[in-house]
């Protein structure tokens, strides 16, 4: 196994003898994203508190009242632009062929869309497959370059085993992807404790699905939106089970992934059979550098920005999902002549953290992402 981590703000000249950038792990306006990160915020603010007890007693009145668990949201960019944003990083900044992954939750529509336009008619079709694995939290692979002829039935079949999780049909499933040589899976962001169980449970379970299905895992994703701390876990962890790391920026607004792979990968057949051969180079973008918090801050107004030429909703609340008393699920915008108040508040706060004296204060007090010590090159 071959590897090798760089910085392009400490070495810019990291891509000379490279041809092709990758960008895995970036989302379109097709996945659909948990809500409960509202909650989660009202809760700690008193304000937005007070007005979420509003909000209930208005419903126990005979309001509708918010289900988080069934709310959603959309990111902001489609296929198109998402797919532009990421091979101009590369094409432009890198000077080099672009190779792009969009990994949406669950569908592949994004991917689908970009092969009849002529710039993008090689994009490989790839998911966000999240598996919830021992009930505790889920499991997030990249499927990367699904066979275009199988492509909806083996999404339809995963997403028909996430609905009725079994650990046998799981495996099953996941072996069956492995057997495909153009493909190419990717554990992401495994130290994010997103259920919040705890680190030594989460690397219990972590354990425990390494040694039933590691054999069809290629790859441990280092995250452009994790902080230096979970990635030189994950780096470690990749270490202790054998596998290379690679790049995944997890992007969800309009920053460009934060980390790339160096290739010389004609397509995205050739790159998959160079990593699961253990070969990979990642390279970290200058924006990792910057405050983690500054970023987020930015990443949040993305979502939460107007687009007027977006084909899913112009306005944030065009593109926030929640049933109706029916069960048919609507935007909030359709739903409540005004969204209620603490959604709202909450993204009230998120715009007012980007205004410029904010960010000053929060590039003061954020540490930057500068991880010189941070390399690992040569033989693993």
């Amino acid at each position: 196994m071959q590897q090798k981590l760089s910085y392009l703000w400490n070495e810019p000249g990291a891509t000379a003898g490279y041809t092709t950038g990758v960008s895995l792990h970036g989302h379109t306006h097709f996945s659909r994203e948990c809500l409960a990160f509202i909650a989660a915020i009202g809760k700690k603010l008193p304000g937005v508190r007070w007005a979420m007890q509003r909000e209930r007693e208005r419903a126990d009145r005979g309001g509708l009242a918010i289900d988080f668990t069934r709310a959603y949201w959309r990111p902001p960019l489609a296929p198109r632009a998402a797919y532009r944003l990421e091979s101009e990083q590369i094409t432009e900044k890198l000077q080099l062929n672009a190779l792009v992954s969009l990994t949406d939750h669950e569908n592949i529509g994004a991917a689908t869309r970009l092969r009849v336009l002529p710039e993008s008619a090689e994009a490989p079709i790839s998911i966000e497959w999240s598996v919830p694995y021992g009930m505790e939290t889920e499991i997030h692979l990249g499927i990367h370059n699904l066979p275009q002829r199988d492509a909806y039935s083996l999404v339809k079949s995963m997403n028909e085993g996430t609905r009725q999780f079994s650990h046998e049909r799981f495996a099953e499933l996941l072996a069956a992807l492995h057997a495909l040589p153009e493909v190419l899976i990717v554990l992401h962001h495994p130290m994010w404790d997103l259920r919040r169980i705890g680190q030594k449970r989460l690397r219990r379970l972590l354990a425990s699905f390494m040694e039933s299905c590691g054999k069809c895992v290629h790859a441990v994703e280092l995250g452009g939106l994790r902080s230096w701390d979970e990635n030189q876990r994950a780096l470690d962890f990749a270490s202790q089970v054998g596998l290379p790391v690679i790049s995944g920026g997890d992007r969800h607004g309009c920053e460009p992934n934060a980390c790339v792979n160096l290739s010389n990968a004609a397509d995205f057949a050739e790159f998959a059979a160079e990593v699961r051969a253990g070969h990979s180079h990642v390279l970290f973008m200058p924006q990792y550098s910057e405050p983690l918090t500054v970023r987020y801050f930015r990443a949040v107004n993305d979502i939460v920005g107007t687009y007027p030429d977006n084909s899913v909703g112009a306005r944030w609340d065009d593109r926030v999902y929640h049933p109706n008393r029916e069960g048919v699920e609507q935007s909030i915008s359709k739903l409540w002549a005004k969204p209620p108040v603490y959604v709202g508040m909450v993204f009230a706060i998120f715009r007012l953290l980007e205004t410029r004296p904010m960010m000053r204060l929060a590039q003061s007090l954020g540490r930057p992402e500068q991880p010189f010590e941070f390399t690992w090159t040569g033989e693993a």
